[in-house]
């Protein structure tokens, strides 16, 4: 039964419905990712629309607050409702901001995204935000060639950025990265960046959808230069991880906010082996199939499909259930991380 209110309660996994959101540098076909595609002619406008009308769609949130529940008790509410009506069975016993901690996408650029950055949590916090915006992305996959930005070069000052935002030539002093496929890039708050045509990429980011625009190619879309300069540190982590090999699982990141995990299923699992020993026993986890498909099956609750692209959230008071692979499973396992735990 769901929770209504801070008693636990079981609240088995669910399915949760993706939103695709257009955006003016996305695809108007993202076949085979997903079935969705646009029979008008690609453009370049403000509006996420193609020249002949049809949607552009640069995101697919896997886990917004506006998504809907797709399976279970809570199936047809949006999964912000599910984190404010049963917060203790989501989370578990975890402090933090309240409401859903983490929003994973997939996003397909056909375009170059907007210079940007997004502010840590003490500067969102000063305008009325509960969290700063952290992020990283994996390459599902990416072209010969794919490139992001990733921070400002070494030596640019702040007065050096205004100026070329003023005069269009920010580009040159960003750090450009390669991209191949399973390249993981951490994405801490204040870092200057913008992806590029080429990759696609699941974002896994704190919940928290500001973004200060410095420089958007001439597309007629609000700059946010001011803040954009307050949030920007000209020093920062951000860079590829290494991946790391551990027993049963290989770790993509493992930073604050957030872990990714990729989970080997060889014919199914057990709940009780997919988190790490050093996890809490209790706490929200998203299950994410990159390639392949899965199936959510356990005692007292009705069998959840995990269809390819597809993500399930399983409650910190999930019950106990196991995965199984049905053909070409690549399995992602991401979970929130505490405040304390890095520091």
């Amino acid at each position: 039964m769901a929770n209504h209110g801070t008693t636990l309660s079981a609240l088995a996994p669910f399915r949760i419905t993706p939103w695709f959101r257009p955006m003016v540098w996305g695809s108007p076909d993202l076949r085979p990712w997903y079935d969705r595609r646009s029979d008008t002619e690609p453009g370049s406008t403000a509006t996420g629309l193609g020249r002949g009308g049809g949607e552009l769609i640069g995101e697919v949130w896997l886990t917004g607050d506006s998504c809907l529940v797709e399976t279970g008790p809570f199936a047809g509410k949006s999964l912000a409702s599910v984190f404010t009506d049963a917060p203790a069975s989501m989370l578990g016993p975890t402090p933090g901001a309240p409401g859903s901690p983490l929003l994973l996408k997939v996003i397909f650029a056909r375009q170059k995204l907007s210079v940007q950055v997004h502010p840590d949590d003490k500067m969102a916090n000063k305008y009325g935000e509960p969290r700063g915006k952290t992020e990283c992305w994996y390459a599902l996959a990416a072209e010969p060639g794919a490139e992001v930005a990733l921070g400002l070069r070494p030596g640019v000052t702040l007065d050096q950025v205004k100026a070329e935002i003023a005069n269009g030539t920010l580009e040159q002093s960003l750090n450009s990265v390669p991209v191949e496929p399973g390249d993981m890039i951490f994405v801490d708050a204040g870092t200057v960046h913008a992806i590029w045509p080429g990759s696609v990429i699941l974002e896994t980011q704190q919940n928290c959808d500001i973004t200060y625009r410095m420089f958007d190619y001439g597309r007629p879309r609000e700059l946010h230069v001011e803040k954009s300069i307050e949030a920007t540190k000209l020093h920062t982590r951000a860079g590829k991880i290494p991946a790391h090999a551990r027993p049963g699982r290989t770790t993509l990141i493992d930073v604050e906010y957030f872990c990714v995990e990729r989970i080997p299923v060889s014919g199914s699992r057990s709940s009780a082996t997919l988190p790490r020993e050093d996890q809490p026993a209790q706490s929200l986890a998203y299950l994410f199939a990159a390639a392949g498909s899965g199936q959510i099956s356990g005692p007292g609750f009705e069998a959840v499909t995990l269809p390819t692209r597809g993500i399930v959230a399983v409650p910190a008071v999930s019950p106990e259930f196991s995965v199984e692979d049905l053909g070409g499973l690549d399995l992602f396992r991401i979970t929130p991380n505490w405040p304390g735990k890095h520091a």
